[in-house]
């Protein structure tokens, strides 16, 4: 056994430094099969104090390693003619078989060595003929379709993901069809047993896969769900079989899941599943196919897709919400019990994942014939987002102190702008529901979305305050991919064309929110701003305002940030991100009677200008004033109609003036990068729509001074 070793390890040093070993290719062959063929289930603790074990296992790791680099053709011409001669002399003989009796192996590390080796033997057989393995078929099948939670369940299911998401990779449609088409009804008898379609199969189901002895198995489950549901987004219509759509056939018992598990990490996985589900991303992190195109998804998408939002909104209907347990006990060192519940914080990537699905699934659901009931419909996406509502603040996400419910959007989604995005184009689209179905006048529309915290332009206003409207952070999500907001921006600037004055009225409402909001959480105290500063009026409201105090010191950002570096991108050019000094000066004349308008309120013309141009200034610059001033907010639970103010106008024309700068550069940004032909794509229409609106707040402002 010793020489055998010494074979091996030679062997081995060869492979690795690019030379032929000096053992012939059938000798090499005969020992590694040897080795792979020592029976050590059962039997580990007495092959520990030998070199069995070691034997096993370099065997292993020699024959994936000639497997892998003949399939990347990275070998030299004579090691690749010396490897496939190796592999060759296995044909003869049943060494997969051998191999995949090891997954039952005690010794965790053998076991996973096998079902690292058998997955890349799969693809390389995969690649040259197009043949799936016979053994390895057999026994997945075998495991999937009687198995209970053990070992070889898990090693089966982590052999075909790691297969099928290499696959993914490698972009092969035809070999991943004809791999899901061998295992699809063993995969759909695997998810009917662990997670039952009905209820009461729920109740009869014999093995709880939420339970921590078997929540490894359970997680495994979760991977290959997400690499099924990723490729049937990858490839579209060429592959269309049941076990794709798994995830949305099975959607109830996995929100079911997530009730009952008892484990945190357990409920936070089957959240961001079905997250990744419904925004259509599952496996982005390591897919490397196309994004789904319209003409490319398969026949049962948009069933499948209003499944999925069915099985959430029938469970939050059913009080799902409340039986939800976001708060996490876990730390650095391993996870803690909190008596009484006192000291935990609730996971901030459990509440984004559990908002984006309700929004998204809302979204869905106005979408399709069953969501344009009229006012009932209307009424009952709002009462959805009033549970959610109460469903944060039960999380000890502090909200009880928040003036203005549309903050929520960007206190809980302000680190991570794809998701932002995500949220502010689906409550988009429910205020524009809503505005259709409710037969409300606008003033009306708007006073309910912002009691329900879905008021578009307050959103805009919020994203422009926390990028300190900075239009070259705009420019660089609308040149991104990597989230939605070029649909979201165009989207809402018609919406925003066409409803001017709930614009303004949602720059004063802003505006006041964070000065009240810092008289609440005692960073005021009977101090207003002096007419001789103006600009003190409106602070760097970053996504969390003032009021907005959160356990999680995540969620805060300090001010003037901006929420992701973008400085690396290779297609911003920094010679195109200034505006000219002439435009500017244009503008500004053409918001003269902006202008006018604050001086009728007690602002220079001087210190117009100087609001416009610098950037937002941080609430703790703020100067104290005498104590006569005028008390900004007499009562902390009062609403926020009630606040006085001494020049109503002058927050709100200062927010629109800053507004409207920003879009005025990035449409003039935009113009330039499109005349130099550096633009990505056509943004005409963006143009457009930017120019158009440039028009209404001339109009606006004119109207103003003739009244």
């Amino acid at each position: 056994m010793a020489e055998r070793f010494d074979w091996l390890t030679d062997a081995y040093r060869c492979f690795l430094s690019g030379s032929c070993p000096s053992q012939r290719a059938a000798d090499l062959a005969c020992v590694i099969f040897a080795g792979v063929c020592v029976r050590v289930a059962g039997q580990d603790r007495v092959y520990c104090h030998d070199n069995s074990v070691e034997l096993t296992c370099i065997s292993l790791s020699l024959l994936e390693n000639m497997s892998s680099s003949l399939m990347a053709q990275s070998l030299t011409a004579e090691l690749t003619s010396y490897c496939l001669e190796v592999l060759g002399m296995f044909q003869d003989t049943d060494l997969m078989s051998q191999l995949v009796d090891q997954f039952q192996a005690e010794d965790q590390i053998i076991s996973h060595l096998t079902a690292k080796t058998v997955s890349t033997h799969v693809l390389y057989d995969l690649y040259k003929s197009g043949t799936v393995s016979p053994a390895w078929q057999q026994k997945c099948v075998q495991a999937f379709h009687s198995s209970p939670p053990c070992t070889e369940l898990d090693v089966c299911l982590w052999s075909l993901t790691e297969v099928l998401k290499r696959l993914l990779k490698g972009a092969h449609p035809e070999i991943l069809g004809k791999l899901l088409a061998a295992f699809d009804s063993s995969l759909s008898a695997l998810c009917s047993k662990f997670l039952p379609v009905e209820r009461k199969e729920m109740t009869q189901c014999s093995v709880d896969l939420t339970s921590s002895a078997h929540q490894g198995t359970f997680c495994l489950l979760l991977d290959l769900l997400e690499v099924l549901t990723a490729s049937s987004l990858i490839s579209g219509a060429g592959v269309c079989v049941k076990s794709q759509r798994l995830t949305h056939i099975h959607s109830s018992a996995l929100l079911t899941a997530v009730s009952n598990s008892s484990e945190h990490f357990v409920k936070k996985r089957v959240l961001l599943l079905l997250k990744r589900a419904v925004l259509q991303k599952a496996g982005e992190d390591w897919a490397l196919g196309e994004v789904l195109s319209a003409e490319l998804k398969h026949e049962y998408f948009s069933s499948d897709m209003s499944l999925l939002a069915q099985s959430v909104l029938q469970a939050v209907a059913a009080d799902w919400l409340q039986s939800v347990q976001a708060e996490s006990a876990s730390f650095f060192g391993g996870s803690s019990q909190v008596q009484g519940g006192e000291g935990q914080k609730p996971d901030c990537v459990m509440l984004r994942a559990i908002s984006l699905l309700l929004l998204k699934s809302l979204e869905l659901h106005i979408q399709t014939a069953a969501g344009t009931a009229g006012l009932h419909s209307a009424t009952e996406d709002y009462g959805y987002l009033q549970t959610l509502w109460g469903f944060l603040r039960r999380c000890r996400v502090q909200l009880t102190e928040v003036l203005h419910c549309c903050c929520w959007v960007s206190l809980l989604f302000g680190e991570q702008d794809d998701d932002m995005m995500e949220a502010a184009k689906a409550l988009l689209s429910i205020f524009l529901h809503h505005r259709v179905c409710s037969g409300l006048d606008n003033s009306a529309v708007l006073e309910a979305a912002c009691a329900s915290g879905c008021n578009p332009h307050c959103h805009f206003l919020l994203l422009l305050q926390s990028i300190s409207f900075d239009h070259s952070i705009l420019l660089d999500f609308l040149i991104s991919t990597e989230t939605c907001f070029l649909e979201y921006f165009v989207r809402y600037l018609k919406y925003l064309r066409a409803d001017w004055q709930g614009f303004t009225a949602a720059c004063q409402r802003v505006s006041l929110t964070a000065s009240v909001g810092a008289a609440v959480s005692g960073t005021y105290e009977r101090k207003t701003v002096t007419r001789s500063r103006p600009d003190l009026v409106e602070s760097s409201f970053c996504f969390q305002p003032p009021t907005l105090v959160l356990p999680v010191e995540e969620f805060s950002l300090a001010p003037g940030l901006r929420l992701v570096e973008y400085d690396s991108s290779d297609e911003s050019d920094p010679d195109n991100m200034e505006v000219s000094e002439d435009s500017q000066e244009t503008w500004r004349r053409s918001m003269r009677p902006e202008v006018s308008v604050c001086e009728q309120s007690g602002f220079s013309d001087w210190e117009v200008k100087q609001d416009t141009c610098r950037p937002p200034v941080s609430t703790r610059q703020t100067e104290h004033v005498s104590s006569d001033s005028t008390e900004v907010l007499s009562d902390p639970n009062s609403s926020l109609p009630l606040v006085q103010s001494e020049h109503p106008g002058q927050v709100s024309c200062e927010t629109s003036a800053r507004a409207m700068f920003c879009l005025s550069e990035l449409r003039e940004v935009v113009s330039r990068l499109q005349t130099k032909k550096l633009f990505p794509y056509n943004p005409s229409s963006l143009l457009k729509l930017l120019a158009q609106l440039e028009k209404c707040s001339q109009h606006s402002h004119l109207s103003q001074v003739n009244k």
